[in-house]
């Protein structure tokens, strides 16, 4: 659940946004900065609430995974950027249509392996699920009320506002799951745990997002 907590949204958001409308300048530069805070911030929070808690990390293991994770495919990505930024602006967005639907099946892929790897666990230990699952829940609910409210108070635009309490509410499971299978394996109750972070957050944020585009015009009633 600390890795879970721990790790700002970054991939998803963008589904997300563009589900509620959202600004994609505002989204790109708030999931940015959410990149530059895991880079520096993500690997040393993880290692002191997990010393808080007595669970001991191997640091090379978690910083490896900070390299392999967030590091290597921003390199990559901002290398592939500039490469077809040079063949002009027109092959950067052509590659980035191309590429769209792939990132959606990877996504699914991921789900179905790690559901494939983990549903044993998950049939056999409802108990344990549901006590993993309530805290999830109440964390993503009170964040997504508080941001969304506090848009509203100051009259923030809500194509700013519904992107803001997404990315706030919302966490980086893939981060989470790929760091929890490369600390303790997958069978692990760390893997188990993100994997129940998944099953909750993406139907979860898929009703945010619902409940935000509803709730538009009380919104913008203020």
């Amino acid at each position: 659940l600390i890795l879970l907590g721990a790790a700002p949204c970054t991939a998803m958001v963008f589904v997300w946004s563009n589900l509620c409308r959202g600004n994609p300048q505002f989204t790109l530069s708030q999931v940015a900065l959410n990149d530059a805070v895991m880079v520096i911030a993500f690997a040393p929070i993880v290692a002191l609430l997990l010393g808080v808690s007595d669970i001991v990390v191997p640091w090379d293991t978690l910083l490896l995974s900070v390299g392999l994770y967030i590091v290597l495919p921003l390199v990559i990505a901002q290398a592939a950027r500039y490469l077809l930024l040079r063949r002009g602006k027109a092959a950067l967005e052509q590659a980035l249509t191309a590429i769209a639907p792939l990132s959606m099946g990877a996504l699914l892929a991921t789900l179905v392996l790690l559901f494939s790897f983990q549903g044993e666990a998950l049939v056999q230990q409802p108990l344990v699920i549901a006590l993993l699952a309530i805290p999830i829940l109440l964390q993503t609910l009170f964040i997504a009320a508080l941001g969304y409210g506090l848009n509203r108070r100051f009259g923030v635009c809500h194509e700013v506002a519904a992107p803001s309490t997404l990315i706030g509410a919302s966490n980086f499971f893939e981060l989470a799951v790929a760091v929890a299978i490369a600390l303790y394996g997958f069978n692990s109750g760390a893997a188990l745990a993100t994997v129940v972070g998944v099953l909750i957050e993406v139907p979860l944020m898929l009703w945010l997002v619902a409940m935000i585009n509803r709730s538009r015009h009380w919104y913008e009633s203020r």
